[in-house]
């Protein structure tokens, strides 16, 4: 991939994985088939982790300014480690199975 290419696919990643993070307290149906679409990409594309971190932790910090311009506790963003713990639980997962092959 072009240095442009590899921008354009790494903002897409980071706009998957917010709608991952805006969805995952929801009953929305078909948030694991759009965990498992990220994580697909994450591994094909050979994303390294500390990149993922560093992805949530940009969304978490977005997400914290917006709550606090609108004078909201930004405490609540505590549990959305969760969604980054099942992101690389998944991506540990597909990892494994690939190792076993």
């Amino acid at each position: 991939m072009t240095k442009a290419e590899q921008i354009t696919f790494l903002q897409k990643l980071k706009l998957e994985y917010r709608h991952i993070l805006l969805e995952y307290f929801t009953a929305e149906k078909d948030l694991k088939g759009k965990i498992d679409k990220f994580i697909n990409s994450v591994f094909y594309a050979n994303i390294p982790v500390p990149q993922i971190i560093e992805m949530h932790m940009e969304l978490i910090d977005e997400f914290s300014q917006q709550l606090r311009l609108e004078g909201r506790n930004d405490e609540m963003l505590l549990d959305y480690r969760l969604v980054l713990i099942d992101v690389l639980a998944h991506l540990c997962e597909l990892y494994r199975r690939e190792i076993g092959r």
